[in-house]
């Protein structure tokens, strides 16, 4: 069959479609974009740092020489790493202290390993001490060893110190360049001031011909000296050269390995523990998050379970998953008769009624769980009544607050609309005489409520249950303000990493085991019930 323009009927209904479809997704592209750059991306960003381990403060990320280096040790025979380790470890944390980096490091490295903070803060203030044994010996020698001038003649390119000579305060300073040859005459050395004139210049704005260099500068110099030959090195500087290279060949000159320097600073450095620590948190991916959520570690023997005086979180979990069942149950049982009520009132009544339930969204959350704390307390509003009525002695007032009990409590007034109000929109529809016939039949009223209501309100009950679920298992101002010690869930500790130990990689990874056991429960609950059966009305 043709179309009017003799094309097949079938690809001429069919192009139809296509423009047709393509011109409802132009229509919302704007925001199917505007979600997915404000909430999707934004969540995945989150959830991805749960794995994540390259960011800036991490091992990977600001360590990367200790990272490559660290390949090749086996953790396992229980030996410290060589020289090359400690080589890359003092680069790494001279260069990481310098951009006030050592000190997330640490902090990234103390989730795992209590004391790690303080060690990073102090070596970042200690690895000088290891430069300046070189440092003072090439200033005793000649002064110039400890100034800008000469160290950028010797380094620099011609044409980068002609610009730099020419540079005037408010100009932008003219990037670094090596001068040809250095980097084979002088490699280590060359390496490591190229990062100190790129730091100076980049981040200090300041000129290298005033800006003595970095002591680890004077350690890499010592070490090309002590390796290499200059007896016939005739460029810039060549006299200061020689005259060092000449110092460092006699016995007279003092050198240290960097194994005792570190060891110096802080004994902790010769604890095979710290390095197998450091080198299971090196990659640039990790399931340490994940172990950390649920309460395991990484060793050098393979994952284990942490000591039973360290497992918090599994307990959180299964607090959580326990306190979001009972708050939801007392929910229904509350919610349920009040539903009821409202749908089975003449509508004028039901309406005025109604005002009630949503009063409490028109009160801040954190007014109404105050007032929670206020009236749950033993002096408080509650047990003054209980007191008076003589339901308890004064001597025995109930405890409340800040436990379990206050965070069930304060939660189900506060979820309770979340529950009445996809009750109510089932029941509104229920037709009345349905009952009206069971019990023209002979059913009793509660036969005729059991056997013909309540079957027609479940979806009801399904949609408020997922809702202040899910809501409850989230919540974490109420708990934090009245469940104490006894009472918090594990989203109070997830809001603790974000927002006070900044360890937003443990902070994901709860959320995403938190988000995980959703699904499930989603899944499970579609399987047993049937998401279709579950309905907010009509």
């Amino acid at each position: 069959m043709l179309a009017a323009d003799g094309t097949p009927l079938k690809r001429s209904l069919a192009k139809a479609l296509r423009a047709q479809k393509l011109r409802a997704l132009a229509l919302i592209a704007p925001l199917l974009l505007f979600v997915l750059i404000t909430f999707i991306a934004p969540i995945a960003d989150m959830l991805f740092r749960s794995v994540d381990d390259s960011q800036q403060g991490t091992v990977h990320g600001t360590m990367p020489l200790t990272a490559e280096a660290l390949k090749d040790w086996d953790s396992s025979t229980g030996e410290l790493p060589d020289n090359a380790v400690f080589d890359a470890v003092y680069t790494d944390i001279f260069v990481a202290a310098e951009n006030k980096l050592h000190t997330r490091v640490g902090s990234r490295l103390n989730y795992e390993r209590t004391g790690s903070s303080s060690l990073f803060r102090k070596t970042g203030r200690g690895l000088d001490d290891i430069g300046e044994v070189y440092q003072d010996q090439f200033e005793d020698l000649d002064p110039d060893w400890d100034e800008g001038t000469p160290w950028a003649e010797l380094m620099g390119s011609p044409d980068w110190l002609t610009s730099m000579q020419g540079w005037e305060d408010g100009q932008p300073l003219p990037p670094f360049e090596l001068r040809d040859g250095v980097a084979d005459l002088l490699p280590r050395t060359a390496a490591i001031y190229r990062v100190f004139a790129d730091f100076q210049i980049e981040e200090e704005e300041k000129s290298l011909l005033d800006e003595e260099p970095w002591s680890i500068v004077h350690t890499r110099l010592y070490e090309d000296l002590r390796d290499g030959d200059f007896s016939t090195y005739a460029g810039p500087r060549a006299d200061m050269v020689k005259a060092a290279d000449a110092l460092v060949d006699t016995a007279e000159f003092e050198t240290i390995a960097l194994k005792d320097g570190f060891e110096a600073i802080d004994e902790d450095w010769l604890d095979i523990g710290l390095w197998q620590t450091i080198k299971a948190y090196s990659t640039s991916y990790t399931a340490g998050y994940f172990l950390n959520a649920v309460d395991m570690q990484k060793t050098p023997e393979g994952v284990a379970l942490r000591d039973e005086n360290q497992r918090i979180y599994g307990l959180l979990f299964k607090r959580t998953m326990f306190m979001s069942m009972v708050i939801t149950f007392s929910c229904i049982m509350l919610a349920y008769p009040v539903a009821y009520l409202l749908a089975n009132l003449p509508m004028r009544t039901a309406n005025l009624l109604m005002i009630l339930v949503l009063l409490p969204f028109w009160t801040s959350l954190l007014v109404r769980t105050s007032a929670w704390k206020v009236m749950l307390q033993q002096q408080g509003v509650i047990n003054d009544v209980l007191v008076w009525i003589g339901i308890v002695g004064d001597d025995a007032r109930l405890v409340m607050i800040n436990n379990q009990l206050g965070t069930i409590i304060a939660m189900t007034h506060i979820l309770l609309p979340f529950m009445i109000l996809p009750m109510y929109s089932v029941m509104s529809t229920i037709p009345p005489y349905y009952v009206r016939a069971a019990k023209s039949l002979g059913a009793t009223n509660w036969t005729s409520f059991w056997r013909v209501y309540f079957p027609q309100s479940v979806p009801g009950i399904g949609a408020g249950s997922i809702l202040v679920f899910i809501l409850a298992i989230g919540y974490y101002i109420t708990p934090e303000i009245v469940g104490g010690n006894t009472g918090t869930f594990i989203s109070n500790r997830i809001a603790y990493h974000i927002s006070s130990s900044l360890n937003w990689g443990l902070a994901a990874a709860l959320g995403s085991i938190l988000l995980a056991a959703v699904l499930i429960l989603y899944w499970a609950y579609d399987r047993i019930v049937g998401i279709d059966n579950v309905k907010l009305g009509g």
